[in-house]
């Protein structure tokens, strides 16, 4: 059953990529770019996305949270003790402003945790997928194909397990491209009095979980607003990869469907690299 449902979310992920391209690679295309509550963009990509998936995972027996989706009150969503959690487009800065780092995040929560997630970039047709039984996997490259999902011997076929064998001589930092703040700017600077060495790469979206799932990057520093669905899908794959999206005091892991959607500021590192990552005094 668990399998349905991974191949299901895969299939919503690789459709709504579908949709976006048609959206982003069409030059005669209008963005339709509005400012939501928060000030942050919102694109007919991202709505377009947000019917897609919504269209088919309507068939699984959970509700879904999606960014662009109606929020009902905590008094609600509490009861669901299993839920899809969406953000149809993450990164649509990155997607108004043509760099190609943006993805399809869902994820599938169960009593708060993240058991299962997937991340499709579009752009350059990668995928990552977990799921606790399963494990973490990214297939290099994939595109929808209409009428013909993807079975499960397939997509393993293709794909790689997580993570992979990376061999440097520099500790890798992955930080936002668009919310460097001086927290994390002090983060940085820490490591580099620790480790010496200190490799920073930028990233957009939820990339920068899945650098260190894959064992491309050694931590994810994140001191500045996020909400649940920007991390749930990231968040399961580095936990079936054997990371953990920890508080930034490692009291605890991040939390989902909570009463306040936002989240706290966290760091994402392996469960096993704690002591190179952790006690910095901010």
């Amino acid at each position: 059953m668990e399998q349905q449902y991974l191949l299901a979310a895969i299939e919503a992920a690789l459709q709504a990529g579908e949709v976006i391209l048609s959206i982003y690679d069409d030059p005669a295309s209008d963005f339709q770019v509005e400012q939501k509550a928060d000030h942050s963009p919102l694109t007919i990509a991202d709505r377009k996305a947000h019917e897609t998936i919504c269209r088919c995972l309507c068939g699984t027996p959970f509700p879904l949270l999606s960014e662009e989706g109606k929020h009902l009150p905590y008094a609600g969503r509490r009861q669901w003790e299993t839920l899809w959690i969406v953000d149809p487009l993450d990164g649509t800065k990155e997607f108004i402003k043509r760099n190609g780092e943006f993805t399809v995040n869902i994820a599938l929560v169960h009593r708060s945790v993240p058991v299962m997630g997937v991340i499709y970039l579009p752009v350059r047709h990668e995928l990552y997928f977990s799921s606790e039984a399963a494990g973490a996997y990214k297939v290099p490259s994939i595109s929808w194909r209409e009428g013909k999902p993807w079975t499960w011997d397939e997509l393993v076929g293709q794909a790689v397990c997580l993570p992979l064998v990376q061999e440097r001589d520099s500790f890798v930092i992955v930080a936002s491209r668009s919310h460097l703040t001086p927290e994390t700017e002090a983060y940085i600077a820490a490591m580099r009095r620790r480790h010496g060495r200190v490799e920073l790469v930028s990233k957009g979206s939820s990339l920068k979980i899945c650098q260190v799932a894959e064992g491309s990057a050694d931590v994810y520093p994140r001191f500045a607003p996020t909400m649940e669905w920007d991390t749930a899908a990231g968040h399961a794959i580095a936990r079936a990869a054997g990371c953990e999206v920890w508080r930034t005091d490692f009291s605890a892991p991040l939390a989902y469907n909570k009463e306040d959607l936002l989240n706290p500021w966290f760091i994402v590192a392996r469960r096993d690299d704690l002591s190179r990552v952790a006690g910095v005094d901010l």
